[in-house]
């Protein structure tokens, strides 16, 4: 039974919390008080029982995690930490102020805070990740806690995530549900509705628990027998009140997001008991031996011989093999497709790091996320059409500076038959968009091979996009391919235009290449592999070398890919240079309606991206060929 000096010390730490979120945000003069006040009874009573972890050590591999997926409850996050002794009352007080870390929703800034939350939805499947890690990789008895908002559970993500956590057996997995009936505008869907709530989680096949949040003797229930079931996930769904303690906020709809203004600050205040500085010991997390999970070898590439035709796709499941090998913390995760990204053979030679996401993108790329937490190096893959169902988590994932790798096949017109809605043709200009990211087309096999492997060190997101066709191998096994660079694979000093190509389309223009030189018009081919960051020095070089006759080719729409990223490559120089008195002209040569069903080859063609187009643009740009000069 919990005694009654326990239950006063709890309620004491939970006024403390209350009121703190109130300060916080009225000094401010913005935030979520109100959201904060809800979950403060829960909160108060796991962190001086419950909870296991480190502050000195947040990295600590023993650590429990806790997540916030209800971001914008931060002022309780922060007093938790004020609470804990790790930030002071002038630091708690700094928050949403220009340039403290204490950040209007949680971002990894702060040492403790795992991941950014606030696009609501994302916190529990990033639990599922971290719990994966935790069961199946460390191999370590923490527990993973995320605190979810009522109105979230109305996100596919998160359902996404109950079915994802049941399927994996994450008994280290314990949501809390802060069912306080309010949303932003108005009553949430169920509204205190826990009997729907736990109906669903139960048909997921979690155990789920119905308690009153404000209760702390049912609190402190819930909480123990949540840490000790061993054959599922744990999801305790508290009724709450938003505003609890101050009768002016008690649940009353209109204060979602607004701060008190100093009079009713004060007074609140004095109704919750008035102000208190408590600091409470945070119990420390027992130290067990992280898993070890098998010994390095040396990275052994595979390689492939000049001429043969072999899949970009094909050529990265090859190096993931390779990278499994040699790198014990690369991990693969799929979205029901590894038969087509070629991950499934990752999947066999090491399935103890292979995570099945199905058709799941936003678990997958959550799960992504939550891996890396814990320092594994996640290769998430699926068609890069289906990445833009989880774009909100890539997004996030820049936010949490988080490093995932994200791989994208059978993107473009170029897979043929399986018409538009198979073919992925925004992902360069949606992944060139995101923060610190780093997006890759290879056009053979060597070149896959070599970038797979200088993914799994890069920062931040890295997007690799691979093609369903197989194509002719160009390079040899020990060429180089840095990041941020390019190929020059034609060049003379007679050459009147440049054409730029990546992927697919690097093959239509050596095809080009060979059209025109029959013609005696000399064209460089740049192979621009690394489309963020891109080449500038070499494109600057070519435009400069080719009279500023440019032609850029992608299998990608006109908007934000390749072309794109040339443009920007002059942007911000002033006026646009001149080239032995020519302008600078580019030609961008992309997909500009909507496609149907075909051959590569038709679609290719119609599209106007296949050597025919290119010959038709350079020519346009040269006015008479090498010969014919006077």
């Amino acid at each position: 039974m919990t005694n009654q000096a326990q239950l006063h010390q709890w309620h004491e730490l939970a006024q403390q919390l209350r009121i703190d979120s109130i300060r916080a945000t009225t000094v401010a003069g913005s935030g979520h008080p109100t959201s904060s006040m809800s979950p403060a009874d829960l909160m108060a009573v796991l962190i001086t029982k419950y909870l296991r972890y480190d502050f000195t050590h947040p990295h600590n591999p023993n650590n429990d995690r806790l997540v916030f997926s209800k971001g914008h409850a931060a002022p309780l996050l922060y007093a938790m930490y004020k609470a804990a002794g790790v930030i002071s009352d002038g630091e708690l007080l700094s928050l949403r102020h220009k340039g403290s870390r204490l950040e209007g929703h949680p971002t990894p800034v702060i040492p403790w805070v795992d991941v950014a939350t606030g696009s609501l939805g994302q916190g529990l499947p990033i639990g599922v990740g971290l719990a994966l890690a935790g069961k199946y990789l460390d191999q370590l008895p923490y527990n993973v806690w995320v605190l979810l908002g009522d109105s979230e559970t109305a996100e596919g993500s998160i359902w996404e995530a109950f079915d994802h956590a049941a399927h994996y057996t994450l008994d280290n997995l314990i949501a809390i549900i802060d069912v306080n009936r309010l949303g932003q505008r108005g009553q949430t869907e169920l509204g205190w509705n826990t009997q729907a709530y736990a109906h669903r989680a139960k048909a997921f096949g979690w155990q789920a628990m119905e308690i009153d949040g404000h209760d702390l003797t049912e609190i402190d229930q819930a909480f123990s027998a949540a840490v000790s079931i061993n054959d599922r996930p744990t999801v305790i769904i508290a009724r709450t009140k938003k505003g609890k303690g101050v009768n002016s906020l008690e649940d009353l709809g209109g204060w979602h997001g607004k701060a008190l203004k100093p009079d009713a600050e004060k007074q609140a205040i004095t109704e919750l008991g008035g102000e208190r500085h408590i600091q409470i010991q945070v119990s420390q997390p027992e130290e067990q031996q992280l898993n070890i999970i098998a010994n390095p070898q040396p990275l052994q590439l595979p390689t492939y011989e000049k001429g043969t035709k072999v899949a970009t796709r094909r050529a990265y499941g090859d190096a993931l093999i390779a990278l499994g090998t040699a790198q014990p913390d690369v991990v693969v995760l799929d979205a029901e497709v590894s038969n087509s990204t070629y991950t499934e053979d990752f999947a066999e030679a090491y399935p103890e790091r292979y995570f099945e996401m199905y058709i799941a993108e936003q678990q997958m790329v959550a799960a992504a996320i939550g891996l890396q937490v814990r320092n594994y190096k996640p290769f998430a893959s699926t068609f890069a059409a289906f990445l833009t169902r989880a774009y909100d988590f890539v997004r996030m994932a820049a936010v949490s500076r988080a490093n995932i790798k994200l791989v994208g096949s059978h993107a473009g017109v170029s897979i043929g038959q399986d018409g538009p809605s198979q073919m992925g043709l925004e992902d360069l200009a949606a992944f060139r968009a995101v923060w610190h990211s780093t997006v890759l087309y290879p056009c053979d096999a060597n070149q896959t091979a070599q970038l797979v492997a200088q993914m799994s060190d890069r920062q931040g997101v890295v997007y690799l996009r691979t093609t369903r066709e197989s194509t002719p191998v160009i390079y040899g096994a020990d060429e180089e391919f840095p990041i941020g660079g390019s190929k020059v694979i034609r060049s003379s000093d007679q050459d009147q235009a440049t054409v730029i190509g990546a992927g697919i389309t690097l093959h239509e223009a050596l095809k080009a290449y060979e059209r025109l030189k029959n013609e005696a018009i000399a064209v460089r081919i740049i192979d621009a592999y690394s489309v963020k960051p891109i080449d500038v020095q070499t494109i600057h070089q070519a435009a400069h070398d080719t009279e500023g006759n440019l032609v850029v080719v992608e299998d990608h729409w006109s908007e934000g890919g390749l072309g794109a990223a040339v443009l920007d490559a002059f942007a911000g120089i002033g006026d646009l240079p001149t080239y032995d008195g020519s302008q600078l002209q580019i030609i961008k040569l992309a997909v500009s309606d909507m496609p149907g069903s075909g051959t590569p080859e038709e679609l290719l063609h119609w599209a106007k991206i296949d050597a025919d187009a290119i010959v038709e643009a350079v020519k346009s740009q040269v006015k008479q060929p090498i010969g014919a000069k006077t």
